[in-house]
């Protein structure tokens, strides 16, 4: 494997979100230099000092590794959760990386763009991505477009929070009597140490901790309750394929996909780690769908997919022959 070449320049990808910030750095043929992980970039929830406290250790930390400065990044991409969401808040976003790099060599966007562009190395296509929430996104002939992302209060079908609150409600159902009790309960009971069905009230609305990210947490034991045979549990996960897969049709057709095109698709997020249990019903239900989608597996990582972009953006293209 060659050296990378540092004097070349090099491209820094950020790929932020509800529970993680990942940080890569790339030199300018696209070898990677170096990485660096942080906590949430979810300025709605940590505010806009710590998101800039966060940017800025992130990016130092990574440059650090690889030995690089500021003024060698020749262009970054931060994909940022909510950008593009507040008009009035996306100038405040648009420059903390000035600050951060003392450049404006770079650009800002929704983190959904990570997704994409690392899943199908910044080909045509579609990406859903379900972790803390869920959004698609999808390029096709210069054109593009997004589904879901709307928020963990109306929207986010399908994302680790929204299985986590579907897991709670089944859990208050099975408690007084309203769903047969399953392995969920005893799980969620066990877990969560429960002196009474009621206290899971005390967890939810406990203000001790950030909301989002301490309730999607729940979504592994919903999982956990699936895999010993819940029906509920299977019955959320299998709602979340149906939701998942409704969000994925409305961006086909709005990229004007013609019949008998074939829509490759791909997917990021924690969800999916879950394998099969979502997987499933989420390939179902896209055959019901369309008999076009070519489901594959993601080429890179969202943090290298944001690298991707930052030189597309540039101008440039990375030759990245082997999966991250």
């Amino acid at each position: 494997m060659d050296k990378p070449n540092l004097s070349a320049g090099c491209f820094l990808g950020v790929d932020g979100g509800g529970t993680k910030t990942a940080f890569v750095l790339t030199d300018a043929e696209g070898r990677e230099l170096a990485r660096h992980e942080g906590g949430s970039s979810y300025h709605i929830q940590i505010g806009f000092e710590a998101l800039h406290t966060l940017l800025h250790d992130g990016v130092a930390a990574v440059l650090a590794e690889a030995g690089a400065t500021p003024q060698d990044v020749i262009f970054a991409f931060f994909g940022l959760p909510a950008h593009g969401e507040d008009s009035q808040v996306q100038p405040f976003l648009d420059v903390i990386p000035e600050a951060v790099l003392g450049h404006q060599r770079y650009a800002c966007g929704n983190d959904m763009i990570c997704g994409w562009a690392g899943s199908l190395g910044g080909g045509d296509g579609i990406n859903i991505v379900a972790g803390t929430g869920s959004i698609g996104y999808g390029e096709r002939q210069g054109r593009s477009a997004r589904g879901g992302g709307w928020g963990e209060v109306f929207s986010d079908e399908g994302s680790a929070y929204w299985i986590a609150v579907q897991g709670l409600n089944a859990f208050s159902r099975m408690a007084d009597g309203r769903l047969p009790r399953g392995p969920l309960h005893e799980i969620l009971t066990r877990e969560l140490e429960l002196a009474s069905d009621l206290d899971i009230c005390a967890f939810v609305y406990a203000k001790s901790a950030p909301q989002r990210d301490r309730i999607a947490a729940l979504s592994r034991l919903v999982a956990r309750a699936a895999a010993r045979g819940d029906v509920a549990a299977r019955r959320i996960f299998e709602e979340a394929g149906r939701e998942l897969a409704a969000i994925v049709e409305s961006i086909r057709k709005r990229l004007g996909y013609e019949p008998g095109e074939t829509v490759d698709l791909s997917y990021s997020g924690g969800v999916f780690q879950g394998g099969e249990p979502i997987l499933a019903p989420f390939r179902q239900q896209l055959l019901a769908h369309s008999p076009d989608y070519r489901l594959v597996e993601p080429r890179f990582t969202p943090a290298i997919g944001a690298a991707l972009y930052a030189a597309r953006l540039s101008g440039r293209r990375l030759r990245l022959p082997v999966d991250a």
